[in-house]
């Protein structure tokens, strides 16, 4: 089995750059800062379906994105969190959440509709976190 990403979620995000094991797309989504994280692991749906190095492997690129979102957008906090109810290809969100964004202080999900970046500004805020993540 090879892997494929989503259909949804390549419809709903624009790439990033790929790290050892995961695929970084950006939430096309102005209103949220919003890395997704997919590992590039066919058929994977659970944290389980991992190696134990996979596994590790992917903590430790949740923690880069984590500090490259705080690097980024300086959000007053990080959420992190894999569902997988709708897509069940496994992915993690990292999500930037200010006191003053519209959903807060809950979740993001499921709140009000998606607003698209502007062309410019999703080109330049994915050149911004590409060079973040190289350089982390």
């Amino acid at each position: 089995m090879t892997f494929k990403l989503d259909s949804r979620l390549e419809a709903d995000t624009i790439p990033v750059g790929d790290l050892a094991l995961s695929s970084v797309l950006l939430l096309n989504d102005a209103r949220f800062p919003w890395f997704v994280l997919v590992p590039r692991i066919a058929g994977a749906s659970e944290f389980t379906d991992l190696s134990e190095a996979d596994y590790v492997q992917l903590a430790q690129e949740i923690r880069i994105a984590t500090k490259v979102m705080l690097e980024l957008s300086r959000p007053d906090k990080v959420n992190v969190g894999a569902l997988g109810n709708i897509v069940t290809q496994l992915h993690v969100h990292v999500i930037g959440r200010f006191r003053s964004d519209p959903a807060w202080p809950g979740p993001v999900w499921g709140h009000g509709t998606r607003t698209p970046y502007p062309d410019h500004a999703a080109t330049a805020l994915i050149e911004r976190a590409a060079a973040l993540f190289a350089a982390a």
